[in-house]
C-alpha cells in the first residue's frame, strides 16, 4: 500500500480550512451539537478537578488545625457541588446525545442531497461511482471524514480543558519554595530551575507526542487506506448474492475470494509498526510521569506544601501531562483525517457544467409544443466513440413516436438527450424553435414524464409512490392507477380482510418497511410506475422499455391502452418488441447511433430490404394474433 502524501503539500491554513468546513457541515447536520458539547465537556472535565481540589483541602485541614466547622463546610461544598455538576452534566449529555442521534443516517441524507445537484454525467461516471464507494468504505472501516472531525474535536476539547484546569491548579506548585537551606538535590528541587526543567520535559514530551502521533498516523492511514479499499471490494462481492449464486454454486468461489480479502498479510505488518509507535508513546509518558512524581514528592518532603497538596499536585500534574500528550495525538489524527475530508469535499464539489438557461418555458393553453433534433451528434464523456451521429427529426404534441433498434443502437441515448440529462456534443435540440439549453432547466424537465426500464418503486405507501409526495389528491391517484390497469388489484387490496388498513393507498410497498406491506408481481410494479407517469400529467410521456418483464402479447396490450390514455400528449416509446409500434404515428429506427429509417408501421414493413422489416419478421412469431 502506498500512501498519498498530499497532506504534506497543504499549509497549516489549508489544513484548518478543511477542518473548519468539516465543523460547519457537522453543525448543519447536528444543529446546536457543538454548543452542548462545549458545555458538557466543561462540566465533565471540571467534576474530577473540583473533587480533587476540595479533597486536598480537607486532608490539609485534617493534618493541620482540624477545624470541624471548616471541615463540615468543605464537605457540604464537595457533596452539593459534585451533585450539581453531576446533574448538570447528565442533562447536558442528554441534550448532546439527542443532537447527535442518527448521525450516520443524517450523513447519508446530506450526501444524497448533495448528489441531487450533480449533473447526470457524474452519476454514470465509473470513476465517480468508485469514489463514492471508497468514501462509504472509509466511513464503514474507521469512521473517516466527518465522523472523525466530530470525534477528534470532542476529544481535543476534552484534553484542552483538562490541560487548562490542571495547569491552573498546578502553577502555584511550580513557584512555591520552602524556607531554610538545602544542599545537593534538594537545593535544586527548591530552586526555580527545577520547575523550568519539569516544564521543559513536559514541552519535549508534547513535541515527541506530536511527532510520534504524526508517524503513527502515517502508518495507521496506510492500514486504514487498505482496509477502506478492501471494504470497497468486499461490498462489491456481497452485492453478487442472488439466485445465480445458488444455481451455479458460485458461493465456494466467492467465499474463498472474500476470505482472502479479510486478512491480507500487509495488515499484520502495518499493525506491528503501529503498535510499536503506540508503546513508544506510552513509555515516554510513563517516564515523564515518574519524573513528575519524584519532583512533587521531593517538594513535599522538604516541606514546600502539606500532604493534602501533595495529593492535589500529584494528580493535577499527571493529568496535565496526559492531557497535553492526548491533545497532541488528537491534532495529529485531525490533520491526517484531512486526507479523507479533502477526498470527500472533492466529491461534493464536483462541478455542474450543464448550462442553466434563463428563459421560462411558455405555458400554452393549447399545449402546442414541437421538438426538433437538428443534426445532433453525441459521445459520452471519456470516450471517443459516437453514441449518436447526425440525427435530425421533428415531432409535435399528440404524436406517437416509437424508437426501435438493436442493443447499443442509441435508443436510450436519444431519450437522455431529449430529457436533457446530457447536452449534445454537436448540433442542437429545439423546443418551439429555441435551443433547449436556453430554457430554465427545472421548467424544461417538468415537460417530461419518463418511465425508465430500471424505474424505482419506494418502500413508501402506494399513494405516495404514485404522487411522489406525502400530500396528494387521493381521487386522482386512484384514477391514474385504474387507467394504468391496476384497478382490479386496487379493489382487492381495499377489501382485504387480513389487514387493518382498508385504504390501500396508505399501505407500504415493501415488507422491509411495513409488515402489512403490499406484495406485487412484476407486471403490477410496472403499472404503478405507469400510474406515476400519468399523475404527473406532463405534455411528453416517455416509456423506455418499462414493460420488458412482460410477455410480448401483454406488453402490446399495455402499450395499446397507454396510447389511448395519452391522446393529447406526445408519447415516445422505446421497445425491442415491435408489437407496440403498430399503434404509433411514426417509427424511428436506429442502428449504430444513426437514424436510418423513419415512417409509419405499414410502410416500414413493406420496405423488405429495410432494418425494420427484418426485425418485424424476426419477431412476428411472438405476437401473431396479438
Amino acid at each position: 500500500m502506498k500512501r498519498n502524501d498530499e497532506t504534506k503539500k497543504r499549509t497549516a491554513l489549508e489544513e484548518w480550512r478543511l477542518i473548519r468546513r468539516g465543523i460547519r457541515i457537522v453543525n448543519e447536520m447536528l444543529p446546536h451539537f457543538w454548543l452542548y458539547q462545549i458545555l458538557c465537556t466543561f462540566t465533565e472535565t471540571l467534576f474530577p478537578y473540583f473533587g480533587l481540589y476540595l479533597s486536598a483541602q480537607m486532608v490539609n485541614e485534617l493534618v493541620g488545625d482540624c477545624n470541624y466547622e471548616r471541615l463540615l463546610r468543605l464537605a457540604v461544598i464537595t457533596v452539593l457541588g459534585g451533585l450539581f455538576l453531576s446533574i448538570a452534566g447528565k442533562l447536558l449529555q442528554s441534550r448532546r446525545n439527542l443532537c447527535e442521534a442518527f448521525m450516520y443516517q443524517k450523513n447519508d441524507i446530506y450526501m444524497s442531497d448533495a448528489q441531487n445537484d450533480f449533473q447526470y454525467e457524474h452519476l454514470e461516471d465509473p470513476n465517480v461511482v468508485f469514489q463514492r464507494a471508497k468514501i462509504h468504505a472509509a466511513i464503514d472501516a474507521m469512521g473517516a471524514g466527518l465522523y472523525q472531525v466530530k470525534w477528534q474535536l470532542c476529544s481535543l476539547l476534552n484534553d484542552l480543558m483538562g490541560a487548562v484546569f490542571s495547569a491552573s491548579l498546578t502553577v502555584s506548585m511550580l513557584v512555591m519554595t520552602a524556607r531554610g537551606e538545602y544542599t545537593g538535590v534538594f537545593a535544586f528541587i527548591n530552586s526555580p530551575a527545577s520547575s523550568l526543567v519539569i516544564l521543559s520535559l513536559i514541552l519535549i514530551n508534547a513535541v515527541c507526542s506530536v511527532r510520534i502521533a504524526a508517524v503513527r498516523g502515517v502508518r495507521q492511514q496506510r492500514l486504514m487506506d487498505g482496509v477502506a479499499e478492501e471494504n470497497t471490494r468486499l461490498n462489491a462481492f456481497m452485492r453478487l448474492w442472488g439466485m445465480d449464486m445458488i444455481f451455479f454454486r458460485m458461493d465456494a468461489l466467492v467465499l474463498k475470494e472474500l476470505r482472502g480479502h479479510l486478512r491480507p498479510k500487509w495488515i499484520e505488518e502495518e499493525e506491528k509498526v503501529t503498535i510499536r509507535y503506540h508503546f513508544l508513546s506510552i513509555l515516554l509518558n510513563a517516564a515523564l510521569n515518574l519524573c513528575v512524581f519524584l519532583f512533587v514528592a521531593a517538594k513535599a518532603f522538604i516541606g514546600v506544601f502539606g500532604i493534602g497538596n501533595f495529593i492535589l499536585y500529584q494528580g493535577t500534574t499527571q493529568r496535565f501531562v496526559m492531557s497535553v500528550s492526548n491533545a497532541a495525538a488528537d491534532i495529529g489524527r485531525l490533520k491526517d483525517n484531512n486526507r479523507y475530508l479533502a477526498f470527500l469535499f472533492e466529491y461534493l464539489d464536483l462541478p455542474n457544467d450543464m448550462y442553466q438557461g434563463t428563459l421560462a418555458v411558455e405555458k400554452r393553453d393549447d399545449i402546442d409544443y414541437e421538438i426538433e433534433f437538428r443534426d445532433v451528434s453525441f459521445r459520452y464523456p471519456r470516450t471517443d466513440e459516437w453514441a449518436l451521429r447526425h440525427v435530425s427529426m421533428k415531432f409535435k404534441i399528440g404524436d406517437r413516436l416509437a424508437i426501435v433498434g438493436e442493443n447499443g443502437s442509441g435508443k436510450t441515448t436519444f431519450i437522455k438527450l431529449l430529457c436533457r440529462l446530457y447536452d449534445p456534443t454537436e448540433g442542437k435540440i429545439l423546443l418551439n424553435g429555441i435551443d433547449i439549453t436556453r430554457y430554465r432547466y427545472d421548467e424544461y424537465m417538468a415537460l417530461f414524464s419518463v418511465v425508465f426500464q430500471d424505474y424505482k418503486i419506494l418502500g413508501f405507501p402506494l399513494g405516495e409512490n404514485v404522487a411522489v409526495s406525502q400530500i396528494y389528491d387521493e381521487t386522482y391517484v386512484r384514477d391514474c392507477l385504474i387507467r394504468a390497469g391496476f384497478g382490479d388489484k386496487l379493489a382487492s387490496l381495499d377489501g382485504d380482510p387480513a389487514v387493518k388498513e382498508k385504504n390501500s393507498l396508505r399501505r407500504a410497498l415493501w415488507r422491509s418497511y411495513d409488515a402489512e406491506a403490499i406484495e406485487l408481481s412484476g407486471g403490477e410494479w410496472q403499472k404503478v410506475a405507469l400510474a406515476r407517469a400519468l399523475y404527473k400529467d406532463a405534455p411528453f410521456v416517455v416509456l423506455d422499455e418499462p414493460t420488458a418483464a412482460l410477455d410480448p402479447i401483454a406488453e402490446a396490450a399495455v402499450y395499446e391502452k397507454f396510447n389511448k390514455l395519452t391522446e393529447n400528449k406526445t408519447s415516445v416509446f422505446i421497445s425491442h418488441r415491435l408489437s407496440s409500434c403498430r399503434f404509433c404515428d411514426s417509427i424511428a429506427v436506429f442502428d449504430h447511433g444513426q437514424l436510418i429509417q423513419q415512417g409509419a408501421h405499414d410502410a416500414l414493413v413493406a420496405d423488405a430490404g429495410g432494418k425494420y422489416s427484418k426485425l418485424w419478421h424476426a419477431q412476428a412469431q411472438y405476437y401473431e394474433g396479438a
